[in-house]
């Protein structure tokens, strides 16, 4: 049986993964209980984790700096926990993360071999580049994208899905938190 893979992605409503400058703060200030709370149930399910080398090193400097504990993010430190795989030409072992494990190689290479060798579903949070070739390659099941009530035109940074393929979406769940955050996530299918 091969494992499902969660390509799970934060975003302001104009496409965005984060600010370049302004006031914003975490989750662009957005952030209520119960996100944080239905973020930390996510992360409770057996689940391996796969991360791209930027995204690793920018959470391990998020943790390092001790800023989870700073907005409550009680799911990070579970994520932090679960079992990684990190692919990078560039990091080597050891990581600084439990139970992580570094596999150079091909991103499209590394997931398919990992989705037929997993016994648990397999999630990326972030990894923008690294998901977007995965997605063309036709490796990922489900993107769960949250999206918050914010407009970013002049801040925006990473966009998440700039120079993706192009994707027919088929809508399998969707739920608001905190009253203004929307959670959707979407089995993506390539448009011929």
């Amino acid at each position: 049986m091969t494992a499902t893979y969660t390509f799970d992605v934060f975003s302001s409503l104009d496409g965005f993964g984060g600010v370049n400058g302004g006031d914003w703060g975490g989750y662009w200030g957005k952030q209520g209980p119960e996100l944080l709370e239905h973020r930390l149930a996510q992360y409770d399910e057996k689940q391996r984790m796969v991360f791209g080398a930027n995204t690793y090193r920018a959470f391990t400097q998020l943790l390092d700096l001790g800023e989870e504990a700073s907005v409550n993010d009680l799911w990070v430190t579970r994520m932090r926990h679960l079992p990684a795989t990190v692919v990078s030409t560039t990091l080597h072992a050891p990581l600084d993360w439990p139970d992580a494990t570094v596999v150079s190689g091909d991103a499209v290479d590394v997931v398919a071999r990992l989705k037929e060798e997993s016994d648990v579903p397999l999630r990326s949070h972030g990894s923008l580049s690294m998901n977007r070739a995965l997605m063309a390659a036709g490796l990922v099941d489900r993107v769960q994208v949250t999206i918050f009530p914010v407009i970013t035109g002049q801040t925006g940074d990473d966009p998440i899905l700039a120079g993706a393929a192009d994707f027919d979406l088929e809508l399998i769940e969707s739920r608001t938190l905190d009253g203004n955050i929307q959670e959707l996530s979407y089995r993506p299918t390539l448009h011929p």
